[in-house]
């Protein structure tokens, strides 16, 4: 079932998908999305390939004769949750016996997971893993045509594969990828091992993407990597990526994640010069003592984190901070902990994606010595969550009697006279205005705040 170093021929996938849609199937799919904005962007493959079948999406299982999991395993609540809903499909199949269930994503990539899946759960009839998706028409067609149970999982990656439909999620915003995998090797994390080892797309093939993008009127696009800035290898290659794509005039351009240990002097002075680069940065600082970063693999320090906040802050004084924090590491003391309170402190992050730590089999950290009791760790947390609230709450108000430019993305779930979109900052405001302005970047007056989000008023 495993394979190593496959070759993908996309020429031939796109065979088995013409195949596929000249029988006329007339099938309908649904593709649950679980993890990371990477995972989005996977899925978005998935659905282009399914459109190019002739199948049609559809939101509810229920309704769908295709059901694909595209799975996330960064944390164990994830893995389980996952678990939890492929499961439940096994009633869904009793009446629907022609139901096609199908898992992929970073999960199918730990050691051993898809010969317990194919053994225990005879329901499930295609497993793929993130080396080789692009194999997915193939793999779909002996499903479809040859009645096989396709269980595929290469256990090394190949190299990136261009020239993949994609039926976008969102006609005005968009993810791009510019590089997969990871080479940090953080000791809690196991990205590096179901997403294999760093591979950056050209750039040409990266601003080809974007300026079809900006001709079919995207207005937003984030360039989405693991580890974003070590693009290329990291150094100025990133900084140059950038330089390049804010000059194809696309009105907001985002980025994420940031690794802190590859952030150079070139890439922040992009803050200060480059037009539509919003200001918004998403950098984890995981702990705030240097012992546990340490522990962490993260190589760097806290002071050097936070010498680059304050040098970020310089070029670009509105920047909105966003960061990840572990409570609880094996091994931090309370003292320890103290630090990263006093860090989250000082840097007053717009926000920041707080957890316990969760450990992952097969990482460094799983074996570390953990005396710190849940109920212990429970406690930091909230402490943590208190803190920052508070600073998110400090941050939201000040932006009371500011007028920011708002891309419009929805329709409030509260009510059909709101819409909501963000601001440069990536700030969330909700304001007065009807579906006609979803897409739009429109300028709206801040006149109040919640408890994470703005509250506006259309600027005439």
């Amino acid at each position: 079932m495993e394979k190593t170093n496959g070759k993908l021929d996309i020429t031939r996938q796109y065979a088995f998908a013409e195949e596929i849609a000249r029988l006329r199937l007339n099938k309908k799919y649904c593709i649950v999305t679980m993890g990371c904005q990477m995972n989005v962007r996977d899925s978005e493959t998935l659905c282009g390939w399914l459109s190019l079948m002739g199948f049609t999406e559809v939101k509810a299982r229920e309704d769908a004769d295709i059901i694909i999991y595209n799975t996330c395993c960064v944390r164990e609540n994830a893995e389980n949750k996952a678990l939890g809903n492929v499961i439940w499909l096994k009633e869904l199949k009793k009446d629907k016996p022609d139901l096609i269930i199908g898992v992929c994503g970073c999960m199918m990539q730990e050691k051993g997971l898809a010969e317990e899946l194919k053994r225990k759960y005879p329901f499930i009839d295609l497993v793929f893993g993130t080396h080789n998706a692009a194999n997915f028409p193939e793999y779909l067609s002996r499903v479809l045509l040859g009645g096989e149970r396709v269980f595929e999982v290469w256990d090394s990656q190949g190299s990136v594969t261009e020239g993949q439909p994609a039926l976008r999620s969102c006609r005005f915003s968009a993810f791009v990828n510019i590089m997969y995998g990871c080479n940090n090797f953080c000791t809690y994390c196991i990205v590096p091992y179901v997403r294999g080892r760093e591979r950056s797309r050209k750039p040409e093939d990266i601003l080809d993407e974007c300026a079809k993008l900006k001709d079919a009127g995207v207005k937003e696009i984030t360039l989405l990597g693991q580890n974003v800035n070590s693009y290329m290898g990291g150094g100025s290659a990133f900084a140059e990526l950038l330089k390049r794509v804010d000059k194809l005039g696309i009105e907001r351009v985002r980025f994420m994640t940031s690794h802190p240990k590859d952030i150079t002097d070139e890439l922040i002075s992009c803050f200060g010069s480059l037009k539509h680069l919003c200001p918004q940065l998403h950098l984890p600082m995981q702990a705030g003592d240097d012992e546990v970063l340490k522990r962490m693999n993260r190589r760097y320090t806290i002071d050097a984190y936070m010498d680059k906040v304050r040098r970020v802050r310089e070029v670009c004084p509105e920047i909105g901070l966003t960061t990840d924090i572990i409570a609880g590491f094996p091994g931090e003391t309370r003292a320890q902990f103290e630090g990263t309170l006093r860090a989250v402190e000082q840097a007053r992050f717009d926000s920041a994606y707080t957890f316990i730590y969760s450990p992952r089999e097969g990482t460094a950290a799983a074996k570390y010595p953990d005396p710190v009791s849940i109920q212990e760790k429970t406690e930091w947390l909230e402490e943590l969550i208190a803190l920052q609230l508070g600073i998110t709450a400090d941050m939201l108000k000040r932006q009371t009697g500011k007028t920011f430019p708002v891309l419009v993305e929805s329709m409030s779930l509260r009510s059909e006279s709101t819409v909501g979109g963000k601001t440069p900052r990536g700030l969330m405001v909700n304001f007065p205005g009807g579906r006609d302005l979803i897409g739009r970047i429109v300028d709206v007056r801040i006149t109040g705040a919640g408890k994470n989000t703005l509250k506006g008023e259309l600027e005439e």
